[in-house]
């Protein structure tokens, strides 16, 4: 009997094997593969549904229903058992194909209890309102997972003329030079990273230095005061051309007070994070009024469907960092698209920040890349654009 559910069995595109109906196949794939448990670039092109997305970035082990646990449990104490031989033997699995060093018997057993455990989730776990936007993030946060970042000393004696930076700089240049993103890591949806990935997230800002691009230079875009923007935007109010700090400074402190950009943008964060806070007097930012239309009945319902459990202390935060990150990887979607077929590519994500790799000889492209992140799904933000010969370097951009 064939089913629709099939498991590929290694998660690289040069690894393609499909196992489904209890076989496994190397060459042409069986036909009817329509649900499996996650995406595998090898799919790339294929209309597919994901269990581990309808069931909220699970893992198997959490998924499995009751009847299969003990069985499974066994298959993944053996399956660690075998990665860890693998890791004590120094291969590495970003070079060889998993499925080529397992035993054939224990990878059939162990994929078609995956299988069993991707049919309960399909059958048991309604499919999320955001589950588009969701699949192209997996698809391309997969792609990063495999790209070898450029990470060494060249350029960088000022790292080791101090003995801390210097013991640390060491750490990272021994570090396996892959990131690897989760998707379901924060309550918001904001990005971070499994425990084993490059820790490009949380290293010293000094310490960039040492991530240098594949081509010419790296390109940095982010948006100017985004949270702020955010709050503008969800009030439908025109935003700010220029640097949004110094517009809150002649349109909301003045004439009041006199501050600086630097306390301009203190007061803001203040405003944000704490509710009980009156740094903002003005109208213009109305938390109440946000709150009224995206606050209901303990939960955040965010403009990309995501729907937030939170108490209504934390809830206006919720919204406006979950919105803002949504918004710069929505962004990034659209850009990794409009790179497809080119040299240039996203090398990395950093909270509200996209870096591109990019090619001296496409350079003609970046303003294009400029306007696709300025315009958003819910306005025209302003943009700060840098760009460098390493990742610590980066000057700005005029364009």
């Amino acid at each position: 009997m064939t089913t629709p559910y099939f498991q590929t069995i290694d998660d690289k595109t040069q690894c393609v094997g499909i196992y489904k109906d209890g076989t496994l196949h190397f060459d042409d794939p069986p036909p009817e593969c329509l649900k499996t448990w996650r995406y595998s670039e090898s799919l790339a092109d294929s209309e597919v549904e994901y269990a581990w997305l309808y069931a909220g970035g699970l893992t198997l082990e959490e998924a499995c229903p009751d009847h299969l646990k003990e069985d499974f449990s066994r298959c993944v104490k053996k399956m660690r058992a075998f990665r860890r031989s693998f890791e004590l033997a120094k291969v590495d699995l970003n070079d060889h194909c998993f499925f080529d060093l397992v035993p054939h018997d224990f990878l059939l057993h162990f994929l078609e209890l995956k299988t069993q455990i991707t049919e309960h989730v399909f059958e048991n776990y309604e499919k999320p309102p955001n589950y588009d936007f969701l699949s192209n993030a997996a698809k391309l946060l997969q792609q990063i997972k495999y790209q070898r970042l450029n990470v060494n000393n060249k350029d960088c004696k000022s790292l080791f003329l101090s003995h801390q930076l210097r013991r640390q700089a060491q750490q990272v240049l021994q570090m396996r030079p892959y990131i690897d993103y989760k998707l379901f890591g924060t309550v918001t949806g904001r990005l971070s990273t499994e425990a084993e990935s490059f820790p490009v997230l949380t290293m010293k800002k000094e310490l960039r230095q040492l991530i240098k691009p594949h081509l010419d230079w790296f390109v940095s875009l982010d948006y100017n005061g985004a949270e702020a923007r955010t709050v503008l935007a969800l009030l439908e109010k025109r935003q700010p051309t220029y640097d949004i700090h110094q517009w809150n400074i002649e349109n909301i402190f003045r004439p009041a007070r006199e501050v600086t950009r630097e306390e301009a943008k203190t007061l803001f964060f203040s405003w944000l994070y704490n509710p009980e806070s009156k740094a903002l007097t003005s109208d213009v930012y109305n938390r109440e009024k946000l709150l009224e239309s995206y606050y209901m009945e303990g939960e955040i319902h965010t403009p990309f469907k995501r729907r937030l459990k939170v108490d209504e202390r934390r809830a206006f935060n919720y919204l406006i960092q979950s919105t803002t990150s949504d918004l710069v990887l929505e962004r990034a979607i659209t850009i990794a698209e409009f790179l497809k077929d080119k040299k240039s590519f996203i090398s990395h994500l950093i909270h509200d920040e996209i870096v591109l790799d990019v090619a001296d000889s496409e350079r003609a492209i970046v303003p294009e890349i400029k306007e696709l992140f300025a315009n958003n799904k819910l306005a025209r933000y302003e943009v700060n654009i840098n760009a460098g010969a390493n990742y610590y370097e980066l000057e700005v951009l005029r364009i």
